[in-house]
């Protein structure tokens, strides 16, 4: 038996109805939660619980412990889930290390206690992506969201395609955060604002005639990053990409 957790519910679009969706591809057991302020995560032991003991071969063992594998792409916050649920069930700190990249589980862990009553152990695993994926937008929404490094897309190209789902879901949030006097869908035009806002400049020599003169550039790049991370902490709006 398996249970579908949909994590950072916090920064996901509300007005977007996937649970029937989900249902029309066999996911019947989905929780969403947010493991920033532990909201709904008291609800998957009970219902981890129900599902094994309702399962035919969970009967072939004597035992009553819960060993539960935790699987899912990278960044979506398995470790933080685990975290989480000690500190639910056990009033425990951290039992494995967590980050707001990918690649930060890098083996099969031991398992972690999570609760006492019922007895459940989880196994954190590294982040698993397909060696192929269907298409470019799915790639580069996997992207955005953590799941691939930034600099094997590239930062720029990234802040475009967010620019596009952000103007097409009509999430203008960033016209006032950047002092945009309108939408644009120009992303050096914006990045230009992202820059200017956040006084992201950087010294670039410039050979003249006299000799070499040091001038203060606005840094596209650095810019860039900055609203990627706007966007990943929800700064730009709730947004769910599919």
């Amino acid at each position: 038996p398996h249970l579908l957790v949909l994590n950072k519910m916090d920064l996901a679009d509300p007005r977007q109805q996937v649970l029937e969706q989900l249902r029309q591809q066999g996911c019947s057991h989905v929780v969403f939660t947010d493991c920033q302020r532990d909201s709904n995560v008291k609800k998957i032991v009970p219902l981890v619980a129900k599902l094994v003991s309702s399962s035919p071969r969970y009967h072939r063992a004597e035992s009553t412990e819960y060993s539960i594998m935790v699987i899912g792409v990278p960044n979506v916050g398995k470790s933080s889930l685990i975290n989480s649920l000690r500190r639910l069930h056990l009033k425990k700190g951290k039992a494995t290390a967590v980050g707001g990249e990918p690649g930060i589980t890098r083996a099969v862990l031991t398992r972690i206690q999570v609760c006492e009553t019922p007895l459940v152990y989880l196994v954190d695993t590294p982040g698993v992506l397909p060696p192929k994926l269907a298409d470019v937008e799915t790639g580069m929404k996997l992207a955005l969201c953590g799941a691939i490094h930034d600099h094997l897309v590239g930062e720029d190209i990234m802040a475009d395609y967010l620019l596009y789902i952000l103007n097409q879901q009509q999430q203008f949030g960033y016209m006032e955060r950047y002092g945009l006097p309108e939408a644009s869908d120009n992303i050096r035009h914006v990045l230009k604002y992202v820059a200017v806002t956040l006084g992201k400049t950087q010294k670039v020599k410039v050979l003249t005639g006299t000799g070499n003169v040091n001038m203060m550039m606005l840094n596209y790049s650095a810019a860039a990053y900055e609203f990627l991370r706007a966007f990943r902490a929800g700064r730009l709006g709730r947004l769910t990409l599919d």
